[in-house]
């Protein structure tokens, strides 16, 4: 398979590893909280991406790149605002219209092609701006603020606080997938050691940060999290092969393909739950469905 196909296995290999990764996130939040949770899959995935970028390296026998100051702005850019968006939609998920909140959220598609022109100089075509479209109005349908009037309610609603705090917390997502990309691309280097460095960095940054942070403002959360290791291991393991296929394919292609067939993860989850509990789908969630099946298809089409 030619390189510049090999970003749609690798990016659904990271849709995949982040369902588990979820999973795994979701069992220790009970025990860890939210941030301490969070801080898992950065510091537990961190030796893993270590590992990873020693074997890239063992393989290919590539150089370490060394990397100009516009990569650790990009990997500091793209560390905080992740981190913030997460905080942002753990705010909105307090709000009493927290749906509303999270569903304005779900615009991180359309955020994502704009910052990735503005910041990259990467072009969104035709066909990338209608899987894009109909991707981002899937999501919405699949899971509506209101259920009998999913449209109309998102509107409507676009000037509330919970609104403005959920696109800000898509921005923030989308400022994070355009700032990691825009670290390998500074490296100048082979997409998979490109990948590679930027996923130990970026890891790096953000055990540094969300760790600095829990170590002078919650320590006993901290605590927790170093005596969990055993039930950790495997959610930053997770962690890191997701974040390795997701930098490694913004190594390859645009951000908003990327993102934009990294969908995939949310239709295989939602299928296999509603076959799982035998539910039947209401006309919404069908469309839903076709809707964003129709984008996964374009954006893997769309040159």
């Amino acid at each position: 398979m030619p390189a510049a196909w090999l970003w749609i296995p690798i990016t659904v290999w990271a849709a995949f590893a982040q369902t588990l990764r979820n999973a795994a996130q979701r069992h220790l939040t009970g025990a860890l909280g939210l941030l301490g949770a969070t801080l898992v899959r950065f510091l537990y995935g961190l030796p893993f991406a270590v590992a990873w970028l020693w074997a890239v390296q063992a393989v290919t026998k590539l150089p370490l790149p060394m990397p100009e100051p516009a990569f650790w702005v990009w990997v500091l850019i793209a560390g905080i605002s992740q981190i913030g968006a997460t905080a942002l939609l753990l705010r909105v998920m307090a709000e009493r219209n927290f749906a509303l909140g999270v569903a304005y959220s779900k615009t991180e598609l359309i955020q994502v092609a704009v910052f990735a022109f503005a910041f990259l100089g990467d072009r969104v075509s035709v066909g990338t701006g209608l899987a894009i479209a109909c991707g981002t109005l899937g999501v919405l349908l699949l899971s509506p603020a209101d259920r009998a009037r999913p449209l109309r309610t998102l509107l409507t609603g676009l000037v509330s606080r919970t609104a403005l705090l959920g696109l800000a917390s898509g921005a923030g997502f989308a400022l994070a997938a355009v700032g990691y990309r825009g670290a390998a691309l500074a490296l100048h280097a082979e997409f998979l050691m490109a990948g590679a460095y930027t996923l130990v960095a970026a890891q790096l940054v953000q055990t540094i940060l969300l760790g600095g942070w829990l170590l002078l403002r919650n320590f006993d959360v901290l605590w927790r999290v170093l005596r969990a290791w055993r039930a950790s291991l495997f959610a930053g393991f997770m962690g890191a092969a997701a974040s390795a296929g997701w930098f490694t394919a913004m190594a390859i292609e645009p951000v908003a393909h990327v993102r934009t067939l990294g969908l995939v993860e949310l239709l295989f989850s939602y299928v296999v739950s509603r076959r799982v509990f035998r539910e039947r789908l209401s006309r919404i969630e069908l469309s839903g469905i076709a809707l964003l099946t129709l984008g996964l298809v374009v954006v893997t089409l769309a040159r």
